[in-house]
């Protein structure tokens, strides 16, 4: 950050003395023209005067008129390489900037809360961490300094100006205000524009970025053609609100551009008669042109200036908005580290999306250290929501968790998290090997422990099969793997942790009945110790757990064993005769194909 400031203040330091050099060849091509080839004394100070009269005064210079030309030609390589290193360093400083703010909002967005990713829109985030990030790096590398420049023209120019004559000063000066105005009256108007056209954007970014990943069930379903008109619906948005700004930039320069017109050609007008009247000199004539003209553009570009600090100002906004989100690590950083054993108590815990809409309630039970917990419930009733919790993915309004005696709230996030592990029904993998998205959680593990914990996913054999084998690289979001073997590896990166509980949130669901069993079998040898809780549809899975908890309407409604819940009735007992008369057809089915 300190070399990124020295970085600005240098680039500061270095317009300004740009500046004076620029202001300079007016200086110069005036004694020229009034003092060389006219009969004018040089308007010089004592030191500078007695330096022209000691080298030959007005004689040595008509003699030597290429002097005034190598004098300016010297000014303009000075410039030259100050402009350069002006650049550099603002080109330095705005892509260290950019490239840490970046790394500020990434890292924040690791940490933010679970239930901020569920409800933020990917697209959106992405165009903040990019194209928002840009247009203040653009802003900060070019509008700022056109600003500090402007000042520094019209510091400087209105010192000399005032030096030569007051009253063609004042004349010079007198659009100044109005342009000043319309440029601040510019900007206020037109930054609403600019927050609605970069929403535009952002909701065109989401669009792209669903449909890209998404590609798979776009293609399945025909969906393309639909696609395809909501990206167009949403660039048309975007570029009829980009629109409304270039029309209204247009509007700007050109009222802007006929005003500083008029004022060049009133100062020239004005100028050229008192020059004619002997009021004036022609050198001041037309140093009183170039500082006219170097005043008017910068202070005319101000309003362009003014437009983009509107579009930096919202970017700035939307990326603080990220920022100002509250950030988890504060949660991580505090907090118990108990021993994690397994015993969990819920009691009468409730949770709500949203106030009025509860999805768990007054949820109550308790579970042994080692024991299996199996939860069968239909879409809607809780319960992801409920191991959710156990993670503290999200945080219960009501009632109490806890683990060991421990209460959950109490215990720092991470020590939680890498003692509770979960695999979830589609499991995320990244765009690696194997073995990285394995190793992802413990990369400093053994190639032994890696083909322990695939043996008992059942996915060793499957990996050894593919020609590079562990080395393979799975493709974005797995889609080399199948959904069967993209959960069995997800099954296998956590159990390399060693967790004490585990969470299967219907992680089997992808696997065949054989499978199933064969991982749940190495389950119940390899992490006997482990408390485990399994979410499934499939009766096959749940009927050999320790306790089985049947929920709906974010309650739990059954509880007890497999035969125990057989005998009471209810949906247990009704999803096992569906799911017992299927397998019954299915097997006369077969039955009568053979015959």
């Amino acid at each position: 950050m300190k070399g990124t400031l020295a970085s600005y203040a240098t680039a500061i330091l270095l317009i300004f003395a740009s500046t004076a050099v620029t202001l300079m060849n007016p200086l110069i091509i005036k004694i020229t023209v009034d003092s060389i080839l006219g009969d004018t004394l040089p308007e010089l100070p004592g030191f500078l005067l007695r330096l022209f009269e000691g080298i030959g005064g007005k004689s040595y210079f008509m003699q030597n008129l290429w002097m005034a030309g190598l004098i300016l030609v010297v000014l303009s390589i000075i410039n030259g390489i100050m402009s350069y290193f002006y650049r550099k360093n603002v080109a330095a400083s705005s892509e260290i900037m950019a490239k840490n703010v970046r790394t500020i909002m990434y890292d924040h967005i690791q940490h933010l809360s679970y239930s901020y990713h569920v409800k933020a829109k990917t697209g959106d985030l992405i165009q903040r961490c990019t194209s928002d990030l840009e247009t203040l790096r653009r802003f900060l590398a070019n509008q700022f300094f056109q600003v500090v420049r402007a000042v520094a023209l019209v510091i400087s120019a209105l010192i000399i100006m005032l030096s030569l004559n007051v009253k063609l000063t004042l004349i010079s000066f007198s659009i100044t205000p109005f342009l000043a105005i319309s440029a601040f009256l510019f900007y206020k108007f037109i930054k609403a524009k600019f927050k609605l056209a970069d929403e535009a954007e952002g909701k065109m970014t989401t669009v792209l970025q669903e449909n890209l990943s998404s590609m798979r069930i776009v293609r399945a379903f025909a969906r393309q053609d639909h696609e395809i008109k909501k990206f167009v619906d949403s660039s048309k948005d975007f570029r009829n609100k980009d629109f409304v700004i270039s029309r209204l930039m247009s509007w700007y320069w050109s009222a802007s551009d006929m005003m500083c017109d008029i004022q060049i050609g009133f100062v020239l007008i004005l100028g050229s008669f008192w020059a004619a009247q002997g009021l004036l000199s022609v050198g001041t004539l037309y140093a009183f042109m170039s500082y006219t003209s170097n005043l008017i553009w910068p202070l005319r570009h101000l309003g362009r200036v003014l437009a983009d600090m509107g579009k930096a100002s919202v970017a700035l906004q939307r990326i603080k908005e990220v920022l100002d989100e509250l950030n988890e690590e504060k949660d991580e950083s505090t907090g118990l580290t108990p021993i994690i054993k397994g015993s969990i108590k819920f009691e009468n815990v409730s949770y709500e999306y949203e106030e009025g809409h509860s999805v768990i309630r007054d949820l109550s039970f308790e579970v042994k250290q080692g024991q299996t917990i199996a939860i069968l419930g239909g879409t809607g009733s809780g319960k992801s929501t409920m191991v959710n919790l156990l993670v503290r993915l999200f945080d219960y309004q009501k009632g109490s968790i806890k683990i060991d005696g421990v209460e959950l709230k109490e215990i720092n996030k991470k020590w939680l998290r890498r003692n509770v592990g979960i695999v979830l029904q589609e499991p995320f993998l990244f765009s690696r090997t194997i073995r990285e998205n394995i190793v992802i959680a413990n990369p400093d593990c053994s190639m032994e422990e890696i083909e322990k914990v695939t043996k008992i996913a059942s996915v060793y054999k499957v990996i050894n099969e593919f020609e590079k084998g562990f080395d393979t690289m799975v493709g974005e979001k797995g889609v080399t793997l199948s959904g069967g073997q993209k959960q069995r590896v997800a099954i296998a990166r956590m159990l390399l942790e060693n967790h004490p509980v585990m969470i299967f949130d219907d992680s089997l669901s992808a696997v065949d009945v054989k499978t199933d069993s064969y991982i749940r079998e190495q389950l119940k040898v390899q992490c006997n110790n482990a408390t485990t809780f399994i979410i499934s549809h499939r009766i096959s899975t749940l009927m050999q757990a320790d306790k089985i908890l049947v929920m709906e309407n974010g309650m739990i409604t059954q509880s007890g064993t497999h035969g125990e819940l057989l005998k009471e009735g209810g949906l247990y007992k009704e999803v096992f005769n569906i799911q017992n008369s299927l397998e019954e057809d299915l097997s006369k089915s077969i039955r009568k194909e053979g015959e």
